[in-house]
């Protein structure tokens, strides 16, 4: 249920209201205070709430219930867009675009070193980079783990580039202490062990939607992480699994208008996961920037013939500073 509340109500009149609908209702009540009113979120059972008496109070502009299962991953409780500050050079979610570029595994220090120079020459704002690797089979380069991790630093010591990795289980945790955003991945989606423990971390949480989640349930997700107390979510689209075969995934474009309107976390679209294969990038980076989203992860290696995971849909440096220039150029155009 959410109460609007006029812009002439007083703290004190805030304050008693808040206090009895406490002791009346057995509800959590979030606050969200705009610029010219003021919206409290009432979560839990609200069925017993009487809507024609909170209606009646002077200080109430509206009521309404809210039949979504997701509450604070919701517009309706949020009105404005969610700002992500990373550090003071990066704020996800203010209108800018932001890029993370790197390889999809950390493979040595100059290999990673090499590669968070160059694409934080063409623009990137972020250092991706896979530490620990999920892989389809048990056979495949699983990352270098701990090993990685400390790589990453260093490439963030040389850059000053905050660092993007992906988290496997809950025991890590403790591990990515240093990390400046943690990835869940699309296996992990529906990890809700993991999410509640990253609900307890005041930490920026990269959510990747699951190879075949709706919206709804990918937003639910993110109501474990944010249930916890972390409500520094990102939602990000890295394709979803449908009859086609051409492509590793279909990037799902639409989702970036539908979670703009569902919720106000910021998006952010892997087009190299979607594409799986690296000459699609630049298109599927291009329109996801024209539909809105509020940043992009793009895979980038040196070699990528020779990469250890998925080479097929990594840039190189040059092809990565040409497609750079050409989604910040968008991106200008769009808001000029």
């Amino acid at each position: 249920m959410i109460i609007v509340l006029k812009p002439t109500t007083t703290p004190e009149q805030l304050v008693n209201f808040t206090e009895k609908l406490k002791n009346d209702y057995d509800v959590k009540i979030n606050r969200w205070d705009g610029v010219h009113s003021t919206v409290l979120g009432l979560i839990g059972d609200t069925t017993q709430v009487d809507i024609e008496y909170i209606e009646a109070q002077d200080i109430v502009e509206s009521v309404k219930r809210v039949q979504e299962p997701y509450k604070k991953a919701n517009r309706k409780f949020h009105p404005e867009n969610t700002k992500i500050k990373i550090n003071d050079n990066v704020t996800i979610g203010d209108g800018s675009l932001h890029i993370m570029a790197g390889p999809c595994s950390v493979e040595n220090e100059r290999q990673i070193v090499d590669i968070a120079k160059s694409v934080q020459a063409s623009g990137a704002t972020l250092l991706r980079g896979g530490a620990f690797k999920p892989r389809t089979s048990p056979y495949a380069f699983q990352g270098l783990k701990a090993e990685g991790l400390d790589l990453l630093k260093i490439a963030r010591k040389e850059t000053g580039l905050p660092i993007v990795t992906e988290i496997m289980r809950v025991s890590h945790i403790d591990m990515f202490e240093n990390v400046d955003i943690i990835q869940v991945g699309a296996r992990n989606m529906q990890n809700f062990e993991l999410l509640k423990e990253l609900g307890k971390i005041d930490k920026p949480i990269l959510l990747k939607r699951g190879l075949s989640a709706t919206i709804e349930e990918w937003l639910m997700s993110a109501e474990y992480i944010m249930a916890g107390g972390n409500d520094k979510v990102m939602l990000c689209e890295r394709g979803i699994r449908t009859y086609e075969t051409f492509t590793r995934n279909t990037l799902d474009i639409s989702a970036i208008p539908v979670i703009k309107k569902l919720s106000h976390l910021p998006v952010i679209i892997d087009p190299s996961h979607a594409a799986g294969k690296s000459w699609l990038v630049e298109p599927l980076a291009m329109a996801a920037v024209a539909a809105g989203a509020d940043g992009l992860i793009i895979e980038v290696h040196n070699d990528p013939p020779h990469a250890l995971s998925d080479g097929a849909q990594s840039l190189t440096p040059k092809q990565f500073d040409e497609v750079a220039k050409k989604l910040f150029s968008l991106k200008k155009a769009l808001h000029s």
